[in-house]
């Protein structure tokens, strides 16, 4: 069987963004009672925030899939949000990735996906090596980034929170 484009970029973004907006849901209720500043958290002091890391998962989510429908890249905004914010950021960015028609990414695997760097240079990357070396790599150093610092700010969070797309795919027989 021939994986498709849509299925590893598409089918494995809206997962973890959804995941990602249940997390973020603890982490709002966390931060009601504990009265945090859950946004601005980082993991250290050189690194985003959570504000930053969610908007950045979203960005090469859908900077991902618009590169490989041959559109061009969008620019990260910059722009602080609050924890609603962020929720609306996931669930309009979910909404964009669904609406992306598997038909359109078909042979987008071969499609010239290069970056331009800000230095001069080009990262030369065909469709499929920018979803498996660019998009898919900075979109999940982004989500777990941010798992981590609700984990490091108090939010009550485990590997299923991460992982809650797979429930589905348990089987509770032997």
């Amino acid at each position: 069987m021939k994986i498709s484009v849509h299925t590893m970029a598409v089918d494995s973004f809206v997962p973890m963004l959804e995941s990602l907006a249940a997390m973020l849901g603890k982490g709002a209720a966390c931060a009601a009672q504990s009265k945090i500043d859950l946004v601005n958290a980082r993991l250290a002091p050189d690194m985003y925030g959570l504000g930053k890391q969610v908007e950045l998962a979203c960005h090469f989510a859908e900077d991902g899939v618009q590169r490989l429908l041959g559109k061009p890249a969008r620019p990260a905004e910059e722009k602080t949000r609050s924890l609603e914010e962020l929720q609306e950021l996931i669930a309009a960015t979910v909404k964009r990735l669904k609406a992306t028609e598997p038909t359109a990414l078909e042979g987008r695997e071969t499609a010239d996906c290069s970056i331009p760097t800000p230095a001069g240079a080009v990262i030369r990357m065909n469709g499929l090596q920018f979803l498996r070396d660019w998009a898919l790599p900075h979109f999940y150093f982004h989500v777990v980034t941010a798992y981590g610092i609700l984990r490091n700010s108090g939010v009550a969070l485990g590997k299923q929170d991460y992982l809650s797309h797979i429930e589905s795919l348990i089987n509770p027989g032997k």
